[in-house]
This record gives C-alpha cells, structure tokens and sequence, in this order.
C-alpha cells in the first residue's frame, strides 16, 4: 500500500474542506485547532487518502497522454519513417505499428510472439521497428551490430531481430555477430560497416524521441495517435489496429 507525506495528505484534505476564512486569516491557535481537526477527520476516513491517490494517477495519466499525443503530431515523420529504422510486415500495410525495444529486454523478448502472430495473421500490417538500448554497454554493443547489419542486408533484418532477441542469455555483440554469421554475414563485414558507418546519431534520435514521447522503458508503441507503454500483449494491440482501420483512432 502506499502513503503519502503527511504535509500532502494535509494539503489534500484541505482542499476538499471548505474553509471559512482564508489560511492567512486564521491565527496560531485556529490553525493548530484546525490541525487536529484534519489530523482526527483523516483517522475517521482513511479512505480519503485512496480518492486522492488515485485523482492524482487519473490527473498525472491524462497529462502524460497530452503530451505524448503532441509529440506524436510533432514528431510523425521521425516516428513512422525515420530512415535509419528497420520495417517488416508489409512496407505498405494500411497500419502501422512502432515499436521501442532493448535486445536485452525481458518484457521485449516476451512481446515477441505478439508481433510475430500479428504479421501471421494480418497481412496488411507494418512494424517499425526502433532499437532503443536503454539497458547498459551490452545492449548498445548488440545494437551497434544490429545496426551494421541492417545496412548490410536489410532483406534479413526481420530473422535477425527474430533471432537475436529470441536467444537466451545477454545479448551483447558476440551473440550479435554470431547471429549476423548464421544469416551469412560475416564478422568482418559487421566491424567494417559499424566503422565505416557507426550509429551514434541515430540512437540518439531515438533516445531524443522517446524522451520527448514520456517513454520510460521498453517495450513501447505508437499506433496512430496512442503511445501504449508495455507487453501489453497480442489482443490489445489487435484491438488498437482494428479500430484504427474502423474509426481512424486506436479506441473508437
């Protein structure tokens, strides 16, 4: 359970009472007296506490959606067609899904049968797919080698995504070009391309984006005007396509 401070609590059982004078109005005896009064009303009901706790997650939600619905609108084209983001599905789906990932994220790993039953089952879809390595060296290791591959052999990046962030264990750059190897692309092409053309700028677009998106962790989409946070799983993020192809938002 949690509790607030005491001076919120406080704050947030004077703001339901009327007072019939303003605070400044009252003197030191008035405002201890009154004190103990919000001191003895809070013990009577507790639930108080629980009304406001969740106003308060109610108000920070609808702020939270605000401004990400106005990073999207700012931000569309970086969203859905950045130049340095991988695509898969059909590149001319009729909606698509983006997706904020980690290689080394266990909640990613685990929403990766939603995106794979989701291209199975609908043929009119496309995923962008944004590496966002938010979770130490060895992610951004396995990027910079995702990355490198990507421009090598963008026609595999979906079996390499598959495979890597399907594997056990950490990813880091050895597991990355080990699997960039069993697509047949070597180790040495890998290490010449991240050289020849490393991706620093670009990750920090994506880092920048996801910032200005109030994204804290990965997985994260947007489908159309929605920014939806977490696994949140396959019937869910069907749902948000079907109304997006219905009503043109993700809940009609």
């Amino acid at each position: 359970m949690t509790f607030f401070p005491k001076a919120f609590t406080t704050l947030a059982l004077a703001a339901s009472v009327a007072l019939p004078l303003p605070a400044a109005a009252l003197d030191d005896a008035q405002k201890k007296e009154f004190g103990a009064f919000i001191k003895e009303y809070l013990i009577q009901n507790p639930e108080i506490m629980i009304d406001v706790q969740n106003a308060l997650q109610k108000k920070q939600e609808e702020a939270r959606l605000v401004k990400a619905n106005r990073a999207i609108e700012d931000n569309e084209k970086e969203i859905f067609d950045a130049k340095y983001d991988a695509t898969i599905g059909n590149p001319k789906g009729d909606v698509t899904i983006v997706e904020f990932f980690d290689y080394n994220c266990g909640y990613c790993r685990h929403a990766l049968s939603d995106m794979q039953t989701m291209l199975e089952k609908d043929k009119n879809v496309r995923f962008v797919l944004k590496e966002l390595p938010i979770l130490g060296p060895e992610s951004a290791a396995a990027h910079k080698v995702s990355d490198a591959f990507r421009k090598l052999a963008p026609e595999k990046y979906g079996e390499f995504h598959i495979a890597l962030l399907g594997s056990d264990g950490r990813a880091d750059e050895e597991k990355a070009l080990g699997v960039a190897e069993s697509l047949g692309v070597s180790k040495e092409k890998i290490l010449a391309e991240m050289k020849k053309s490393p991706s620093d700028e670009s990750v920090q677009k994506t880092y920048q984006l996801a910032q200005n998106l109030g994204i804290t962790g990965t997985p994260s989409y947007v489908i159309g005007n929605e920014l939806v946070q977490g696994a949140v799983g396959f019937d869910d993020l069907e749902a948000k396509v079907k109304n997006m192809r219905a009503c043109g938002k993700t809940s009609c």
